[in-house]
């Protein structure tokens, strides 16, 4: 038996929260059974934890919120409407029973990184194929080791199979963003950072970053136009996804652009400009403006299905970067530690759905 977090949205908007009281199954075959010691909450995690839930006016008791998620965001989520789903993409604790295959029964007793979706809870079945050793570090160091490293490995990766040795990112102080800097500090790879706040760009600069372009600025435009003409940068990430940040990068590579031409053409330039979406920290919609030409795509981007798509050689050394580099390149810090009840008062609830830069809760189920 161990304790649980489950969300539900009734059809009618009602999003209750709750941790409850589960029996565990025993693991079978390649699965094992992880004794959770800490998962962060991310991103990825608020969608279904508490999407656009009016969480000011929700009712809180212990270890349990009700909150009503107003139109058109409700409708939205029809397809979850009346699913009692558990939430947690990620965590770290320790094996404690697994199931007969031999890549299960080496991981006995060992603490692991693991991706089980239900990692805000006590005890966790979790495929023993996905999990990653973690050697001496403390289970918060590795917390975290999957979803933004391998997330930021990935951005690189899918720049690298696209021939690309420049990009930028949209949302550059971010946990995922600091790592992101990191890595093509490391691989030569020219980066444009964009924050918001002159903190994050000396924030940044201190990591190696050599192009941070703050979006407060009277000059942003200009300075993201030179910084993309110094790095060559027609290639980007965006997780904000809401408003004019993708726009903006895209009449930024355009002006670049137009810049290099030797002849008009009322087409604009034909230069290849790409921005992926890859999460939806504004729900608002997504603006773009005749303002580059046709020679742009704006696409999706999530991990797993790149993961699938990028094949074993490209994965298993990604994997093997993230455990040689998990509290150097990949490291994580968080603002505050909740265990599962604390997680959901509303002081907490409140603080971790603002998604601010640096601020990351981390849940650590038995403190």
């Amino acid at each position: 038996m161990g304790k649980q977090l489950f969300t539900t949205l009734d059809p009618d908007g009602t999003l209750t929260v709750a941790v409850e009281q589960v029996s565990v199954p025993d693991p079978t075959g390649n699965q094992v059974l992880v004794k959770m010691e800490a998962a962060p909450i991310n991103p990825s995690d608020l969608a279904i934890l508490v999407g656009g839930a009016d969480l000011e006016t929700a009712s809180y008791s212990p270890g349990k919120f009700v909150a009503t998620v107003p139109e058109p965001f409700n409708a939205g989520s029809k397809a979850r409407h009346g699913l009692k789903l558990p939430a947690g993409n990620e965590g770290a604790g320790t094996v404690v029973a697994v199931g007969d295959s031999d890549t299960a029964r080496s991981l006995l007793g060992q603490r692991v990184s693991c991706v089980p979706g239900n990692a805000y809870s006590e005890y966790c079945i979790a495929d023993a194929a996905m999990c990653l050793p973690l050697g001496d570090h403390s289970a918060e160091d590795g917390a975290s080791a999957f979803i933004n490293p391998m997330t930021a490995l990935g951005f690189v990766e899918n720049a690298k199979l696209d021939r690309q040795d420049a990009f930028l990112h949209t949302v550059g102080a971010s946990n995922l963003g600091q790592m992101l800097t990191r890595i093509c500090k490391e691989d030569g790879i020219g980066l444009v950072n964009i924050v918001r706040k002159d903190g994050q760009v000396d924030l940044l600069k201190s990591l190696g970053s050599t192009h941070v372009v703050n979006s407060s600025n009277d000059d942003f435009m200009g300075q993201l136009s030179a910084a993309i003409d110094d790095t060559g940068a027609f290639y980007g990430f965006d997780p904000v996804s809401g408003g004019q940040g993708v726009d903006n990068a895209f009449r930024a590579m355009e002006q670049v652009a137009v810049s290099r031409m030797t002849e008009y053409s009322r087409y604009g330039s034909n230069q290849p400009k790409r921005m992926f979406i890859y999460g939806r920290l504004n729900m608002a919609p997504t603006i773009l403006t005749p303002s580059y030409g046709f020679g742009w795509t704006l696409s999706g981007w999530l991990l797993f299905p790149f993961l699938q798509t990028a094949g074993a050689e490209i994965v298993s050394r990604m994997r093997k970067r993230v455990r040689e580099s998990l509290t150097t390149t990949f490291a994580s810090h968080y603002k505050k530690r909740v265990n599962l009840d604390e997680m959901l008062t509303k002081e907490a609830v409140i603080d971790y759905k603002a998604m601010r830069t640096g601020e990351k809760y981390l849940v650590t189920p038995w403190s």
